[in-house]
């Protein structure tokens, strides 16, 4: 009998590591996309513009003529695209047109790509929202900012953006080839620019905090931001078009969408500052942006635990309804919540919205910097989406659009 136990013991322990040598590791989010993924996206991109509200195409049409918008827009309500459109040039010089599929530098937009990235780390446990920069750069010349500072633009820095400006300036350098976000890590620590404010004391929009998290991210992995975002954000999510392309990694970025200024006078030469990423630098499509909400709303991504912490506004509530949680904008208005990004960088401005309790998302990427995204209520207003517009509210928060041009 206890021969028999012995071996049977045995053969339990046998089969148990022959088992767990085949299976292998259970598969996390990042490996699990299927062929069946990619069906469903294909699905969800399917516009037919025969049955497009034509209220949609009067406005585009409108903002096109009248307020010089060139770009790209797309409306989505529940998973279904209702409207789509590209209009204008991709590069005017050459008088090359814009089509659906073109890919824009998203600017500030790239902002929400690199927090969804780092909450990524922080639920595998490879960061601590407390963490301290310091622990990362020892010789990082600020004291007390961490990761969560970062994310919700409370850490006081200066914006790494005029700082550098300055010094290349200065010292007459070349500025067409990039630099990188450790090139910057290791001037900040030499120069010690002075801070904007004390970290924490309270919210200061700029550059910085989302380069040093770029740089964290690299510095975690041990991968440049644009691979690592590669394998864990854009290939899990279908981004099939999407990207981060450096100027400290390309000659040449190799799109063809070009950033004009706001009169077609000439397109913004890329330089030095296309270099650092993750404050910009992802660049993508209408249609992958859309998949991108539908990532994150689906769970492929990060649990909702971390989506909620990421939408929670973080800040003072600015003209009653304004915030900023982790890497996106918010605004709320009773029980509609919008959660957004705007970019504008070297001929590039753009917004991607989405309202979460309806389910809606509007997004428009132009590469002529106008005004022409200041003057989008009508088309808010169609969508069944609140006015996203801060001089569209009074001090007290109360929306006075109905009474402006």
């Amino acid at each position: 009998m206890i021969l028999y136990l012995r071996q049977s013991l045995g053969f339990l322990i046998i089969t148990i590591f022959f088992c767990s040598c085949s299976s292998g590791p259970p598969e996390t989010k990042k490996q699990q996309r299927t062929a069946s993924d990619d069906k469903t996206d294909s699905v969800s991109l399917i516009y037919d513009p025969k049955k497009a509200d034509p209220r949609y195409e009067d406005f585009v049409i409108r903002l096109h003529k009248r307020s010089s918008f060139n770009g790209n827009v797309l409306v989505a309500k529940k998973g279904k695209i209702i409207y789509e459109k590209a209009i204008g040039w991709a590069d005017h010089l050459h008088r090359d047109s814009l089509k659906i599929n073109s890919v824009f530098e998203l600017a500030s937009v790239s902002k929400p790509f690199t927090s969804v990235g780092i909450m990524m780390l922080v639920e595998d446990g490879k960061l601590r929202l407390d963490q301290n920069v310091k622990e990362f750069y020892p010789d990082f010349p600020y004291d007390g900012i961490t990761i969560r500072m970062l994310l919700s633009h409370r850490s006081g820095m200066m914006n790494y953006v005029y700082f550098i400006d300055g010094i290349w300036k200065k010292a007459k350098r070349d500025e067409r080839p990039g630099i990188t976000n450790q090139d910057v890590m290791k001037l900040i620590a030499e120069h010690r620019p002075n801070p904007y404010t004390q970290p924490n004391k309270k919210f200061h929009y700029n550059n910085s905090n989302f380069m040093v998290l770029a740089a964290i991210i690299e510095k975690v992995t041990g991968q440049k931001y644009s691979q690592y975002m590669a394998e864990n954000v854009f290939k899990p999510a279908g981004l099939k078009h999407t990207a981060v392309y450096s100027r400290a990694e390309y000659d040449k970025i190799p799109v063809d969408v070009i950033g004009h200024d706001r009169t077609w006078r000439r397109s913004v030469v890329q330089n030095f500052l296309d270099g650092p990423v993750g404050d910009k630098g992802v660049y993508s499509t209408i249609h992958d942006l859309f998949l991108f909400d539908r990532a994150l709303r689906d769970g492929k991504l990060l649990k909702q635990a971390s989506l909620d912490s990421m939408y929670a506004p973080r800040n003072d509530m600015q003209k009653g309804h304004f915030n900023y949680g982790y890497g996106w904008r918010t605004f709320e208005d009773q029980s509609k919540k919008v959660v957004y990004h705007t970019g504008w960088w070297h001929g590039f401005r753009h917004i991607y919205l989405r309202q979460m309790d309806e389910d809606i998302t509007v997004i428009l990427l132009s590469n002529l910097t106008n005004g022409s995204l200041l003057h989008l209520d009508e088309l808010y207003n169609l969508a069944g989406m609140p006015v996203v517009r801060r001089s569209a509210y009074s001090g007290n928060g109360q929306n006075t659009s109905d009474d402006e041009d």
